[in-house]
């Protein structure tokens, strides 16, 4: 009787039973990209492998520890320059990576390209015609004049507690542009690209941190900056431009062996920031959910199908679509 009970309970506890299959926890830090591929490998996990998803939410750092653990399956976009516990966690045999979902990405300040320009349609006359590089920036502050105090020029630097902002405000200070610049740090990724998007369709000037791939990158034209050539200890320092960073697909080590099929599809998945830009820009211009979107994209993009699954599934796929 004492044996049953624990079994019962056990059973209980563990809410399916043994010869049910565990579903494919996906882990979400909490960006638009990650949530559409999410979305996507989500739809083939369930629509050709007949597999259950679930997400599992939080930033870098707790989704990271919950891959390593196993409480999360998959990170379809580990930024691999901004985990620092990556290598470890790799040669600690926690995780193990199954391909590159995209290494073409870029960061840095943006401005609008009518700032540089300008824009005939719009009536925009060029504002800073020889505006090129990040330290050109010295000379401009007038344009970017920062609302509260009127005597300098806003640069809108990166989300706080990212990696980049610190490496963002060296540059700052290195590059004097303290002098004459308020190092503004928004909130929220939403804080920041509205602040772009709002300037963008009055067609003003602003100048901050972006990278690719966004929905913003992909709906609006924006020049990054030139700064000097990378070079890793003195981009730490603030004075290279940044290195594109490869976006891997990460499991949990024990993940391949539990589904391996399934693991072959994700280790053929690769698409680029402008594949990714243009899935994210269709999703804000039509308000779509990221399913939605994800089967806009795959419809769109038979390629790619054909290129992640064998004939017998790609055809599978376009069926449920």
């Amino acid at each position: 009787m004492i044996l049953t009970a624990f079994l019962v309970l056990l059973g209980i506890l563990s809410g399916c039973s043994p010869d049910e299959k565990r579903p494919v926890v996906f882990a979400d830090p909490g960006w638009d990209s990650v949530r559409f591929h999410n979305a996507v490998a989500q739809l083939v996990a369930e629509k050709v492998y007949g597999l259950k998803t679930e997400i599992l939410y939080g930033s870098t750092p707790i989704t990271q520890a919950a891959l390593v653990r196993g409480d999360a399956d998959v990170n379809m976009e580990l930024w691999t320059d901004n985990v620092p516990t990556y290598e470890a966690d790799k040669a600690a045999g926690g995780i193990v990576d199954l391909g590159v979902n995209y290494d073409d990405n870029r960061q840095g300040f943006y401005v609008p390209r009518y700032v540089i320009e300008g824009d005939a349609e719009r009536g925009i006359a060029p504002m800073a015609p020889d505006l090129k590089s990040v330290k050109d920036l010295s000379r401009y502050a007038a344009l970017f004049k920062d609302e509260e105090d009127l005597a300098k020029g806003r640069l809108y630097g990166a989300i706080p507690g990212w990696n980049i902002d610190a490496i963002l405000y060296k540059k700052y200070e290195v590059y004097g542009l303290n002098q004459n610049y308020i190092y503004f740090r928004p909130g929220s990724e939403a804080t920041l690209s509205t602040a772009f998007l709002t300037a963008y369709e009055k067609g003003l000037p602003v100048v901050g941190y972006q990278w690719e791939p966004t929905w913003l990158s992909g709906k609006l034209d924006l020049v990054l900056l030139e700064d000097a050539p990378y070079e890793k200890a003195a981009f730490e320092e603030g004075l290279t431009e940044a290195p594109a960073v490869k976006v891997v697909i990460a499991a949990n080590s024990r993940f391949p062996k539990r589904e391996p099929e399934f693991s072959k599809f994700l280790s053929r998945y690769h698409t680029s920031s402008t594949l990714t830009a243009e899935a994210l820009a269709h999703m804000a211009d039509t308000k779509a959910s990221y399913e939605e979107t994800a089967r806009w994209f795959l419809k769109k993009h038979g390629e790619l199908v054909d290129a992640w699954l064998t004939p017998e599934d790609a055809a599978k796929l376009r069926e449920a679509l």
